[in-house]
């Protein structure tokens, strides 16, 4: 500020120094008070008195001795100075004002010498409070302080700052329902009517501005239609007027509103709109902060897909529920879908999200508010039901598997869902949640052991199974590596005139040298869950054909090898390929084996699996459908994919002769390979009966204990010149050549 002479009389000066609302002193010149106008006692307390006698900047910054360096630099350099400052009123209150102090060289005033100093002081402490505010919220922001907290002090503030104003934040969500996050000086009749409030025009300031996007001006409830049968109880509440302004987000969503309650009818002044202009993106800051928050936290802790816990969530709900139950009794559940894979790769990944995200609503119909519902992994489920008793485990678990298994419709197909179950309780078989997910997953493996849409409790025993199955896939690892594994072979016989050999099915088998002979069914099964299938299935093939480029060197006649593949072979994008590398390599061709796959291959559409089918038979390889009948196969796939062979699974050999249901069901097989032009090759023959009935109803192959076992390959050369010399064999054949 410049303080020019003054060309008016004395008179004139003080007359306008009293009627300014700033707070002017003026000093002699010796720095001591002169004069003071009204302004200075309205504003800081002092009057002319109580300044006497005082240096005027020492007394209000409440020092005792000299003036701060910086002020005092700035006067003897400049002759001036400007800037904030923190006062001290009478009553001992501080006070933030903006300060302009002048040196004068003139005599303007009566007593005022050459160093005479002019100091007009102006309240900037609303101003200050302000910034405060904002300065107060970002830091809220930055340290995370919970929305509703953070926005409750923004409204006491500005209430404090504007005391005929009552301060309310709404929040507006996806769906456009209006809630209060903080209204802390509205009656809490009034914040039940603003709960639940659907978005729209004509509905209310709030409702009206997150609907329009723009502000919305009520300036008398009591006078506007549109707020109906509350308007009585806002009026009654001490609320006849609101302005509403929409709180966006950097999309331009609107994602709550910020609303000004007058205590009387009225519209909003100019101070009112520099507050609502600032505060507004103050509050989108803090609101957005918050949603990425949540929304990092929803990434973090929650399955995007059905939206449930994830297994680190599900633990840390799971721990707190536990905690809280201690001397109660709860159940854990762990469930795991049947077939899921070949859903999700037959029908593809959206139709296997599809079904997952029902699962998971069946789960929700099925549990109450305090379970705990999460998905572990692909498909996976684990749910924690405190203060269950284990006489309850069987109706509970038998709940969610008819939930379950209710008919879902993926794509136009109507599929029966199906899982299996594992039980635990707690405190019994384990006290932490890592335990007793454990144990229930093991005994949910014990139930899969059982088959479909099974449930099974916990039982000690099980962990023993576990560490067995851990033990197994570390020998059998071993073992690959070591190529411990041997083949066994089985004839299979045509089932017409002298009964010749139509090829043999190589075996698997494993000899441990501390187990014995191990089950295939359980070695495969560890190799198809640890990944091992592909270095399994790579020996089982390289052995095959060394072996049968072997026999033929030694003179021994045989048409092909059967070999069983897996679903997961075929995932390999150079499976084919590698198969014709290792035929070449022994000297074979295509037509030397026959590959045996599953139904779950047929059902398989992934783009890899169709083109190594494609692939293998464009090389001349004949593919066998094993187990036909067992599974869930459409008839339709038979006839578009290279399939030249079926195999009867021995379900229905087995009863073939005592079974109208059996028999009946082997003709239609026989009838419908007989029409595509596949061969039938009949598994698990073990008497001549059912022998001489597949023969009768023409059946052209047999394979089955009742022409052999499966064998070493040192035997087979023996066995087929005596199975020859048995029946006169003629020349090898295929049966449908």
């Amino acid at each position: 500020m410049t303080i020019l002479t003054p060309a008016t009389p004395t008179a004139d000066w003080l007359q306008a120094l009293h009627s300014s609302n700033s707070a002017w002193l003026v000093t002699d010149e010796q720095l001591r008070v002169a004069h003071v106008n009204e302004g200075f006692t309205r504003l800081l307390g002092y009057s002319l008195q109580d300044m006497q006698d005082a240096w005027p900047l020492e007394k209000l910054l409440g020092q005792d001795t000299e003036l701060a360096p910086h002020i005092r630099d700035e006067l003897e350099q400049h002759g001036a100075y400007t800037g904030e400052l923190l006062l001290r009123c009478k009553d001992g209150s501080p006070l933030w004002v903006a300060a302009t102090v002048n040196t004068l060289n003139r005599q303007p005033f009566p007593k005022v010498g050459t160093t005479a100093e002019v100091i007009v002081l102006t309240d900037i402490g609303f101003t200050k409070r302000f910034e405060a505010l904002q300065r107060q919220m970002l830091e809220d922001v930055v340290m995370e302080k919970p929305l509703a907290n953070l926005l409750h002090d923004m409204c006491g503030t500005l209430e404090q700052m504007i005391p005929q104003v009552k301060v309310c934040v709404m929040d507006v969500d996806a769906s456009g329902l209006l809630n209060p996050l903080a209204a802390p000086s509205i009656a809490p009749q009034v914040l039940e009517l603003m709960k639940c409030v659907r978005s729209g025009p004509d509905r209310g300031a709030s409702a009206s501005a997150a609907y329009l996007g723009h502000e919305v001006m009520t300036p008398d409830i009591a006078e506007d239609a549109h707020w109906g049968a509350v308007a009585t109880l806002f009026t009654s509440a001490g609320l006849q007027a609101c302005w509403s302004n929409p709180i966006k987000n950097h999309e331009g969503r609107v994602v709550g509103t910020l609303d000004f309650y007058f205590d009387t009818p009225r519209s909003p002044n100019e101070l009112h709109r520099q507050l609502v202009l600032a505060c507004l993106h103050l509050c989108a800051v803090a609101m957005e902060r918050d949603a990425s928050k949540h929304r990092i936290r929803q990434l973090a802790y929650y399955d995007t897909l059905t939206r449930l816990p994830n297994r680190t969530m599900f633990n840390e709900c799971a721990e707190q529920a536990l905690h809280a139950m201690r001397g109660h009794q709860g159940l854990v559940f762990f469930l795991d879908l049947d077939r899921f894979k070949l859903w999700n790769d037959s029908l593809g990944h959206a139709a296997g999200d599809a079904l997952l995200r029902e699962i998971a609503d069946r789960l929700g119909s099925c549990t109450r508010p305090e379970d705990v519902v999460g998905r572990l992994s692909s498909d996976e489920f684990a749910v924690l039901m405190p203060h269950c008793a284990p006489d309850q485990m069987p109706f509970l678990a038998q709940r969610m598997l008819d939930a379950i298994a209710e008919p879902f419709s993926i794509n136009g197909v109507m599929t029966t869902p199906n899982a299996c179950v594992g039980v635990c309780t707690y405190p019994e078989d384990g006290t932490d949640i890592e335990t007793l997910l454990r144990h229930a997953d093991q005994a949910m493996y014990a139930a899969k052991g059982q088959g479909s849409q099974r449930w099974e409790r916990y039982r000690p025993e099980m962990g023993k199974i576990s560490q067995e199955r851990a033990d197994m896939e570390r020998e059998l690892r071993t073992t690959l590596a070591a190529g411990g594994l041997q083949l066994h072979y089985q004839p299979q016989i045509c089932s017409s005139g002298a009964q010749r050999l139509y090829g043999v099915e190589a075996l698997a088998r494993w000899q441990h040298p501390e187990w014995g002979w191990v089950p295939p069914p359980r070695f495969i099964a560890v190799a198809e869950d640890s990944g091992l299938i592909h270095t399994l299935t790579s020996w089982l093939i390289d052995a095959a054909c060394t072996q049968l480029a072997t026999w033929r060197a030694q003179g021994v006649s045989m048409p092909h090898v059967s070999i069983n593949l897996s679903t997961n072979n075929f995932h390999l994008p150079d499976f084919a390929m590698q198969v014709q590398q290792t035929l070449l390599r022994h000297g074979l061709n295509g037509q030397d084996l026959m590959l045996e796959i599953t139904e779950s291959v047929m059902l398989d559409s992934s783009p890899a699996t169709l083109n190594n089918l494609q692939t293998l038979h464009a090389m001349g390889m004949r593919l066998s459908m094993d187990d036909f009948g067992t599974g869930y196969s459409s008839l339709s796939y038979l006839h578009r994919l290279p399939i030249s062979e079926l195999k009867l699974d021995k379900s229905f050999v087995q009863d073939v002769t005592v079974s109208s249901a059996a028999s009946a069901l082997t003709r239609s097989v026989l009838n419908i390979a007989t029409s595509l032009g596949m061969t039938v090759v009949a598994e698990g023959v073990e008497t001549q009966e059912q022998a001489d009935w597949l023969a009768r109803h023409g059946c052209p192959v047999l394979q089955g204990y009742r022409f052999a076992k499966p064998m070493p390959a040192t035997d087979i050369g023996p066995w087929v010149q005596q199975h020859a010399e048995r029946h006169a064999a003629a020349p090898l054949s295929h049966p449908n050549d």
